[in-house]
């Protein structure tokens, strides 16, 4: 056993005295905190040893995984760009078809031995002729920009540096294109190298320094701007955001303009997403005083709000995205979370529906500019991406690109439910098993769960859910409060001061489980990453009597300090700051780190982090695995995975996606018998 440091650090809050022994652990290259790691890491590597299971689950996983994997494609005037990963490729590969055979484009397989450097973003200049790619390496937030000569293949010598979560568009005449970066490390304090965004154009065949300054606003150092070409190419706009705060601003000015950008919608009272306008008409769909969306249209010379005009009014389902092609809005509506498409003309007239072959999640919708196709994928919990294409003057859906699975999933299937949380709210649940599973009390579950930051978790494919399946498991995921399944007011009440509701709601669809003889506690287990990781963590420490195991992936822990870390400060709308006195009772009456009780028996917990996540710090996980082991009665098992050269997630290889659901499922063929 290490002599684990525990530091003398008393914290105020407002009047409350908060302990933060662990503290230290928040420096991952101190001397203490490296040798703490490694014992870690020496711990997890003993818990592993004895289990029996992996070297089949690892086999049947990569025999799973190996099938053809299609991503909705982009037509860009006649040519057709699509990804597609053959099936245990670390990173999908982009090609371009062609009229014999495809051709590859860009392979992010050869830009690392380890498949670790992934290409995250890229955007082809509107005739084709050149496509800006960004790559992230070891799952970093961080990005480059880099350019290919699509017709010989060949990267030209831009490089484009201190780049996160940019849009990248192009000019008309694609001799360039607009993005937004932060500044050089080392040329702010270290706090701010996530502050002060500013948006660029870069001009092709030119250095990175000569790039001209467009956009800044250094005295609301916290905005974001996401650049954005009009429909029409008349317009450079600008999405201005705070943070993940659903509600942003709209900025415009005439593409041939120096002068200061028109601020459209700069009350940030509500979500406004752009998309399209005829000359000085501008469309959005958007959230204002209508949680489930609608689409209107503003008038860029009178842009008062008396002026506004509904196209689209608010549907009783959520409006999830709108797609405009030739006069048309092709609309996606979330109808208890899966997805409907519907067509309107831009006047507002009801045309017809697409009808969709199964009842699953849209992944993406694409349109050619050109012609009157567009192009999507559908996903269920049972069936990997498929995608189609669909013709709007012909009403024809034919299949661009489907999947053979190497396994007949037909003896599974997927149902929805309908539970009531403890305020009595009704909650939508999947539950995904065999057709002829035996509802005894004994089967095994994993039920998953996310409740935040309005992010919908509609029906998805996994593979590593198969082997789940195969061994007797049940899947389940709840459709908690704090997403956008049901529109933004299902959103509110899971954010804030709501935040307890999705802690509530996750709790009671364990409970809906073992009443309903799915399984018994000992034989639940909970699953969560991110803001989910914060969700297992909460209710894992409110109610530990509940799960048999938990899984908690990149976990946000410390709501006391989630904010001082890289780009924690994006979350304080959704979350709140223990810096403002109202908000901080809230989130110290959740926070996982400091409701650990002593001796309190827990469920075992492995806790997955990665070494080199820039969004939620491995510190999160670490202070929790470190109070755990202080505290818990020792008979609770506390394991901390630390994977290296690893992310949040973004890019993540395959081989490391399938070593880490080897571990899962070691973890839970030991903890749940």
């Amino acid at each position: 056993m290490i002599n684990v440091k525990k530091d003398n650090i008393i914290e105020n809050f407002h009047g409350t005295e908060v302990a933060d022994p662990y503290r230290w652990l928040e420096n991952p290259d101190s001397k203490e905190s490296m040798e703490w790691s490694n014992w870690m890491k020496e711990q997890c590597d003993a818990y592993f040893s004895d289990t029996t299971t992996k070297e089949d689950d690892k086999k049947r996983l990569e025999e799973l995984w190996n099938f053809p994997k299609f991503f909705v494609p982009q037509k860009v005037k006649d040519q057709i760009f699509y990804q597609r990963n053959d099936g245990l490729q670390n990173q999908a590969i982009l090609y371009k078809q062609g009229d014999k055979e495809d051709t590859v484009l860009i392979d992010p397989n050869v830009l690392s031995d380890d498949g670790t450097v992934a290409m995250t973003n890229y955007k082809f200049s509107n005739d084709g002729r050149y496509m800006a790619y960004a790559t992230s390496t070891h799952g970093s937030d961080w990005q480059e920009i880099r350019v290919r000569n699509v017709r010989t293949g060949q990267d030209m010598d831009d490089l484009i540096q201190y780049v996160k979560f940019t849009n990248i568009a192009w000019l008309p005449d694609h001799s360039g294109f607009f993005y937004s970066r932060f500044p050089k490390p080392g040329s702010v304090k270290p706090e701010d190298e996530s502050n002060y965004n500013k948006v660029y154009l870069h001009k092709l065949g030119t250095d990175q320094s000569e790039d001209v300054l467009i956009h800044e606003q250094p005295e609301e150092k916290e905005l974001m701007f996401s650049p954005v070409v009009s429909e029409d190419e008349t317009y450079l706009c600008l999405y201005v955001l705070h943070g993940t705060a659903t509600e942003n601003r709209f900025y415009m000015r005439k593409l041939d303009s120096n002068g200061e950008f028109v601020r459209l919608l700069d009350n940030q009272d509500a979500e406004y997403s752009y998309i399209t306008n005829k000359d000085n008409i501008f469309y959005f769909r958007t959230d204002l005083h209508t949680p489930n969306g609608k689409i209107i249209a503003i008038d860029a010379n009178h842009p008062e709000k008396e002026n506004w005009r509904e196209i689209v009014p608010e549907q009783s389902d959520l409006m999830d995205n709108v797609l405009y092609i030739n006069d048309k809005f092709i609309v996606a509506l979330l109808h208890d979370a899966h997805h409907q498409l519907h067509v309107y003309h831009m006047n507002g007239d009801y045309l017809y529906p697409i009808d969709l072959p199964v009842l699953g999640s849209l992944t993406n919708m694409t349109r050619s500019k050109d012609t009157d196709e567009i192009y999507f994928g559908i996903t269920t919990f049972l069936s990997p991406t498929v995608v189609y294409q669909y013709d709007l003057k012909s009403k024809q859906l034919t299949t661009f690109a489907e999947s053979k699975l190497p396994i007949d999933t037909s003896t599974y299937e997927t149902k929805q439910v309908f539970y009531t949380s403890k305020d009595g709210t009704k909650i939508p649940m999947f539950i995904t098993c065999h057709k002829a599973i035996k509802l005894s009390g004994e089967n095994p579950v994993i039920l998953y769960g996310y409740g935040g930051f309005n992010i919908n978790i509609t029906p998805s494919f996994n593979p590593a859910i198969l082997r789940w399946l195969e061994k007797g498991g049940i899947y389940a995921v709840a459709n908690l409060r704090g997403g956008t399944e049901y529109g933004e007011e299902w959103h509110k009440a899971g954010m804030l001061a709501n935040k307890q509701n999705v802690f509530d709601d996750f709790i009671a669809a364990g409970e809906w489980l073992i009443e309903n003889k799915y399984t018994k506690k000992e034989k639940l287990s909970i699953m969560g990453g991110s803001n989910g990781g914060l969700l297992v963590a909460a209710c894992m420490t409110q109610r530990p009597d509940l799960f048999g195991a938990v899984i908690c992936r990149v976990p946000v822990i410390d709501m006391l300090r989630y904010h001082k870390f890289t780009i924690g400060r994006y979350w304080v709308p959704e979350y709140g700051s223990a810096e403002n006195p109202e908000q901080f009772p809230f989130l110290f009456a959740y926070s996982p780190l400091h409701h650990i009780k002593n001796g309190q028996k827990y469920p075992a917990v492995l806790i997955a982090t990665a070494e080199s996540d820039d969004r939620v710090v491995p510190a999160h996980a670490k202070k929790f695995a470190a109070t755990l082991l202080e505290k818990a009665d020792p008979d609770s098992t506390i394991v901390l995975r630390l994977e290296s050269k690893a992310g949040h997630g973004l890019g993540k290889p395959t081989t490391k996606i399938i070593d880490e659901w080897v571990d899962f499922y070691a973890f839970l063929d030991k903890e749940l018998g």
